[in-house]
């Protein structure tokens, strides 16, 4: 009977275990779960995030409407020039009317204008300061708006040693191979949205090429560009050599055979499931994660043999997104994280990760050294290049989830992201605020140069990508936004108008000066003006058409119809990848053209690799 009891008291505990919690879960329901209702979308166009991207979009109008007014004054400025050598040979012909004394008048007052020399008193502090002889063209009142800014073609060559020089090339080269390779792909996949019967052999279907195509741009194209430049500002900022060539090699090797291997197997249809950016296969990736830790290592030493006391702000953003990247790569591929909710979660976090803490915080390290180095003066202000970092490390890592709002995934979870989201207005405005006040006083510039373009666009992509990324993360537009073509617009608003073009713009200020070879400048203005029109023809159309589709599946229209909605919208993408991808092969061959060997050309003047924080 004892007994009984015993057992009767520990079933009823056992009860009130089980009923205290599922009153503890029904209590926190209103936290897992979605406490609120779909948002109405009747009044969609007056959400913040809507008018926001509007405006955003509407920025990128106006930078490229700049450029062109700035372009358009050159060209005038140039028949200017033209009409003042006319007016010149008129004087000379009306020379030859004069007498011989009158020449002589003539030429006497010529010389002594000519052998005119100050006495030093002109603008004595007693005095006014007048120019009598017209000889001030220029004046500010601003001491950090500098008067001379670099030309557009550079007359010297950096002393750069043999192996590096080699070894960046190698870097950049494979980099523009895998672009071209990639968005080739990417031309392929854009046509079959028009004509999807083109073909119907498994390993050219769309399931198997889209991911070569994001995964070949991202760990080919991307990557090892980024990594060959950083060879470099690691090296120049740290007034030494890298600290083993043959680890750089290496490397190298790995990440290519990374791309070779993990886009076979994807076309044969051996993947790593669903999961976006991390399609290949572990055994795969292992030599891509490898091939990180090595760069670090390798840098990391580079750093610590440094000649210098300081360590420059690039190096701190090179090796955060190294250090951030080998961690992901680990994480994204551990097997406790391959199935369920968890590996839901994982999957924003992967995602998210790879573009913000890899692409977007080694290009800003980029963009700390070369964007100043072209200008030829420092960074505006090394205080908000820290802030900036900082609060990326902080704010970044936490927003993958807002790719899933709305989702199974537990609504605090979601909202965390959202806020997180909100919270990268900080670094955002932060980076955008250095990079625009270390560009000023040097507009005037954007005509003669072939790199400040790129830069000025990928600066200003910067704010506009990241502003709306956390503007869709809100959500109201994430419930319109999520699962359509805007997704793909956002994709390569960031990826293309941030990350490409600003890759484009140091490899444009870098290969010249360790080569000797400049590309034609033609060339270059057409490469800059297609892809340009083609990422603002490519992101517009499906922008719009990403909204107007979202809004149909809201209505509850049947899914066929955003099919055919869609329709004109992926004409425009077909035509805006056509003059992106037109405009790669034209990099390709200017890129040919900055490092391939001339033996006739002229030698240009050689400059030391000098280093210091006042001139990077």
């Amino acid at each position: 009977m004892k007994k009984t009891l015993i057992l009767l008291k520990i079933k009823l505990s056992k009860t009130k275990i089980a009923l205290s919690a599922f009153l503890f879960l029904v209590l926190l329901a209103p936290v897992l779960a979605q406490p609120t209702p779909n948002p109405d979308t009747e009044n969609w166009l007056a959400s913040p995030g809507i008018i926001g991207t509007l405006i955003l979009v509407a920025l990128v109008l106006m930078i490229a409407i700049l450029i062109v007014v700035k372009r358009a004054s050159s060209i005038l400025s140039f028949f200017q020039r033209k009409n003042d050598k006319m007016s010149v040979q008129k004087l000379r012909e009306e020379l030859y009317k004069l007498e011989g004394d009158e020449i002589d008048e003539v030429l006497q007052e010529r010389k002594a204008s000519k052998t005119f020399q100050l006495s030093g008193k002109e603008l004595q502090s007693e005095g006014k300061a007048v120019d009598s002889k017209g000889i001030v063209t220029m004046y500010t009142h601003d001491p950090q708006n500098p008067l001379v800014d670099e030309k557009k073609r550079s007359r010297t060559v950096l002393a750069v040693p043999s192996e590096l020089r080699k070894l960046v090339v190698w870097f950049l080269g494979a980099g523009v191979f895998w672009l071209v390779f990639g968005t080739t792909v990417g031309q392929y996949l854009g046509m079959k949205f028009m004509w999807p019967e083109m073909d119907h052999v498994s390993f050219l279907s769309f399931g198997r090429l889209r991911p070569v195509h994001t995964n070949t741009v991202f760990w080919g194209w991307a990557s090892l560009t980024m990594i060959g430049l950083g060879y470099f500002v690691i090296a120049k900022t740290s007034n030494t050599t890298i600290y083993k060539y043959s680890i750089g090699w290496a490397s190298l090797i790995l990440i290519n055979l990374t791309l070779i291997i993990g886009n076979i197997c994807l076309m044969s249809g051996v993947n790593n499931g669903g999961g976006e950016y991390r399609e290949y296969i572990w055994p795969v990736m292992t030599m891509f994660a490898i091939g990180l830790i090595l760069t670090f290592f390798n840098f990391y030493k580079t750093i610590q043999n440094r000649k210098i006391g300081e360590i420059y702000i690039s190096n701190w953003y090179i090796m955060g997104a190294l250090v951030w990247t080998i961690v992901l790569s680990i994480i994204g591929y551990l097997p406790w994280y391959q199935n369920g909710l968890g590996e839901t979660v994982v999957q924003g976090y992967y995602m998210h990760q790879g573009v913000g803490m890899w692409f977007m915080t080694f290009t800003l390290g980029l963009v700390y050294y070369y964007l100043p180095s072209s200008l030829n003066k420092p960074i505006y202000s090394y205080s908000l290049g820290v802030l900036a970092f900082w609060t990326q490390m902080l704010f970044y890592t936490m927003i993958g989830t807002h790719h899933f709002v709305f989702s199974p995934l537990p609504w605090w979870l979601q909202t965390v992201a959202i806020v997180f989201s909100a919270g990268m207005f900080i670094p955002v405005v932060a980076g955008t605020t250095n990079f625009m006040m270390t560009m000023r006083g040097s507009w005037n510039d954007i005509s003669k140069s072939y790199v400040l373009p790129f830069f000025l666009v990928g600066v200003v992509f910067y704010f506009v990508g990241s502003t709306q990324g956390s503007l869709q993360a809100f959500r109201f537009t994430n419930f319109v936004w999520h699962f359509t073509d805007f997704n793909v617009a956002h994709s390569h608003m960031t990826m293309y108008g941030i990350i490409t073009f600003i890759l484009w713009a140091c490899i444009y200020a870098l290969l010249p000066k360790i080569t000797g070879s400049e590309p034609k400048q033609l060339l270059v203005g057409i490469h800059f003006w297609l892809a340009f029109i083609g990422l603002f023809a490519y992101m517009t159309s499906l922008m719009a058409g990403g909204t107007l589709k979202g809004l149909s599946w809201i209505a509850g229209e049947n899914f066929i119809n955003s099919v055919v909605l869609m329709q004109p919208y992926w004409v425009w993408r077909a035509i805006g990848g056509s003059l992106m991808f037109i405009s790669h092969l034209i990099f390709a061959f200017n890129f040919y053209q900055m490092v391939k060997i001339r033996p006739s050309a002229p030698t240009p003047k050689i400059v030391p690799m000098k280093s210091t924080l006042a001139n990077v």
